[in-house]
This record gives C-alpha cells, sequence and structure tokens, in this order.
C-alpha cells in the first residue's frame, strides 16, 4: 500500500487517534496536512509525524476557520486526495444534567465540523478521492451518561448512508471507521481520575483480544479504507474495537 504523490488531510491531527492517523498516512508516502486548535501541540506534532507534513490551525466548528484551511491547501497542493475527519470530542452527562452549552458545543464539533469539513472539501477532490469519517462504537453502545456523544456519532453513520448516494458518480468514496476505546490521553480525561484505573480495567475484559485499542489500530484501518485496495467499498462502517460491541 502506497500513497506516494497524495495529499492527505486530518483534522485533529495533533494528538491521539488523529495523530496516529496522520503518522501512519505519511509513512506511506502521503503530504500530510493536520489541523488543530492549539499552535503548540501542532508544532510538536509535526514534527513527531515528519515527512512532508504541515500543520494549520483551525477549529473545524467555525466555518470562516474552514474556509481557511480550504484556501491554503488550495494555494500550496491544489488538490485534495485523502480526508480524515476525525476532530471531535466526548462529554459524560447523565439526561437531566446535559446544559445547552454543552449540546451546542459538541454538536458543533462533532457533527456541524464533520458536515461542513467534508462539503467545503469536494471542490477539491476528484475520482479516486477518499473520505474517512470517524465515528464511535458509542453509537451503538452508548453507556451511561454517554447520549450525548454517541448520538452525535450514530449521525456521523447515518450522514455516510446519505452521502455516497448524493455524489453518486463523483469517483468519491465515504467510508467510517468507529473505534472502540483506544489508549489515548482523550480517553484517560474522559473518565474521572478516581475511578479511572478501574474504567478501563473493565474496559479491556470485554475486548476478546485482551487489550484496549492503540492509535495505530485505527490508523491501519483508515489508510486501508482511503487506500486502492478498497476502491469498491463505499458507505461502510469499519468497527474495529477488539470485537467488544459484537457480543
Amino acid at each position: 500500500m502506497s500513497f506516494e504523490g497524495k495529499v492527505a488531510l486530518v483534522t485533529g491531527g495533533s494528538s491521539g487517534i488523529g495523530l496516529g492517523i496522520a503518522k501512519e498516512l505519511a509513512s506511506l508516502g502521503a503530504k500530510v496536512i493536520i489541523t488543530g486548535r492549539q499552535d503548540a501541540k501542532l508544532d510538536a506534532a509535526v514534527k513527531e509525524i515528519g515527512g512532508d507534513t504541515k500543520g494549520i490551525k483551525a477549529d473545524v466548528s467555525n466555518l470562516q476557520e474552514l474556509d481557511t484551511l480550504y484556501a491554503a491547501i488550495k494555494s500550496e497542493y491544489s488538490t485534495l486526495d485523502i480526508l480524515v475527519a476525525n476532530a471531535g470530542f466526548g462529554i459524560l452527562a447523565p439526561l437531566g444534567a446535559i446544559t445547552e452549552e454543552q449540546y451546542d458545543s459538541i454538536f458543533d464539533t462533532n457533527l456541524k465540523g464533520v458536515i461542513f469539513t467534508v462539503q467545503k472539501a469536494l471542490p477539491l477532490m476528484g475520482s479516486g478521492g477518499a473520505v474517512v469519517l470517524i465515528g464511535s462504537t458509542a453509537s451503538i453502545q452508548p453507556g451511561t451518561m454517554m447520549s450525548v456523544y454517541g448520538a452525535t456519532k450514530a449521525g456521523l453513520r447515518n450522514l455516510a448512508r446519505s452521502w455516497i448516494d448524493d455524489i453518486r458518480g463523483s469517483g468519491i468514496r465515504i467510508n467510517v471507521v468507529s473505534p472502540g476505546p483506544v489508549r489515548t490521553q482523550s480517553l484517560y480525561d474522559f473518565f474521572p481520575e478516581e475511578k479511572r484505573d478501574e474504567i478501563l480495567a473493565h474496559l479491556e475484559t470485554k475486548s476478546t483480544v485482551g487489550r484496549l485499542g492503540q492509535p495505530k489500530d485505527i490508523a491501519k484501518a483508515v489508510a486501508f479504507l482511503a487506500s486502492e485496495d478498497a476502491g469498491y467499498i463505499n458507505g461502510v462502517e469499519l468497527i474495529v474495537d477488539g470485537g467488544a460491541s459484537q457480543i
């Protein structure tokens, strides 16, 4: 598998799963652009990824910043071959305690941000282009206090199904990779510190391969769906969770 000569954008690529995806695509020869909201993290990630990598500060929930992002990509690269819509976050909020601020914030990033990240990328993408949305098994197993987060990720799955029909004939494919729990700082921060070790140990027992995921596990699935090897795969959700959601 090679992405030599390909241009790839990974939103939220300065840490966690996004960083793992960016490193994998770069290792396969892609010219990688990553986005993030903090300059220091972007600079550190660009150095870690290496290769022909560029970091651009952008908040995907801000449409003007998306316009600036794509203008920069068009100016420097003229085209975009691979888009990984990864930027997103989660909250723990039980019914009865969900605030409007929480709702607006997570839906603005996880759904609105993805919709316009993809829509604004299309003019730069041609036949053979690949879009991968990063979902979550929380869409089918949201768990306690995860209803709002799970709803945003379930929405991504439905978007992919609709979009492949909307752009039928364009030659652009859209698929979803839905990870289970992955060992990243975001996962650690998701749970209360006093219960974190207990929760992680429990999650590990649910995996049929005996461990939690690593960013590289997700990155390899994304690379496959973005590659020509997956040229006849469109609109699928590939669940990468060690089998935890299947039993």
